[in-house]
């Protein structure tokens, strides 16, 4: 075969474009945020840029290639099938399914400052957060009945009262693929208004009970979900 026409350089260079196309992709649609924190949204168009740069390169220089064999075929599919599968499934954020299947914060590494939970607006990070210590949760307690104001969405356990439910979010430090979620217990929320998955925003008055927070809630309204649906670490 003719230098740099070999089937197997045409694959690779398939899949490089593959890749560059994805990260293309992320960036004109803005959907680096649900697959990546804001600490490594970094990472997409930097890898847009190098693969780029690769895909040019690989044009310029036409290097010699093997001739594929099977193996190389199924690791070069595997190479390019996470970007069929971005491209192909709708834009979604994790839901209440994962959360009934990923780590909580009260099993996770993580500890809220005991200086933010304080002073200042509560985030539900910091809410969620303070079940991993004593000190944290004792500075929430002293805040209990303190007005907050949450976006997540709804997820219910079976057999919890109709005006009850979950409000969860995700927190993540890298990717989704890190997830923990948060969740508050809400309570004398619209009975039956609002279905599973559903995103809100919830104003209430926040009680600590237990290792459990509650937020009675004073009014519950539908929100379109976050263009960034996950908070970071």
């Amino acid at each position: 075969m003719r230098r740099g026409g070999a089937p197997s350089a045409i694959a690779v260079l398939f899949v490089l474009i593959a890749w560059a196309g994805l990260y293309v992709f992320l960036l004109a649609t803005d959907r680096t945020s649900l697959y990546l924190s804001a600490r490594t949204a970094w990472l997409v168009p930097v890898g847009a840029i190098i693969l780029i740069v690769s895909v040019v390169g690989y044009l310029v220089t036409r290097p010699d290639s093997p001739a594929l064999s099977n193996r190389s075929v199924s690791g070069l599919a595997l190479v390019a099938l996470p970007v069929v599968v971005v491209i192909a499934l709708p834009p979604a954020s994790l839901t209440s399914f994962a959360a009934s299947r990923r780590s909580s914060f009260a099993s996770a590494a993580f500890v809220t400052s005991v200086e933010d939970i304080s002073t200042g607006s509560l985030s539900l990070a910091d809410v969620a957060g303070a079940v991993r210590s004593d000190e944290a949760m004792a500075a929430l307690t002293a805040r209990a009945g303190a007005e907050v104001e949450f976006v997540g969405f709804v997820s219910r356990d079976p057999g919890v009262p109709a005006d009850e439910f979950l409000l969860t979010r995700f927190l993540i430090s890298c990717c989704v693929a890190d997830a923990l979620s948060v969740q508050v217990r809400i309570v004398d929320a619209p009975a039956g208004e609002f279905k599973q998955d559903q995103w809100v925003q919830v104003t209430g008055n926040l009680f600590p009970l237990n290792n459990e927070v509650v937020v009675q809630a004073e009014d519950v309204v539908k929100v379109p979900r976050p263009k960034h649906p996950y908070l970071n670490a």
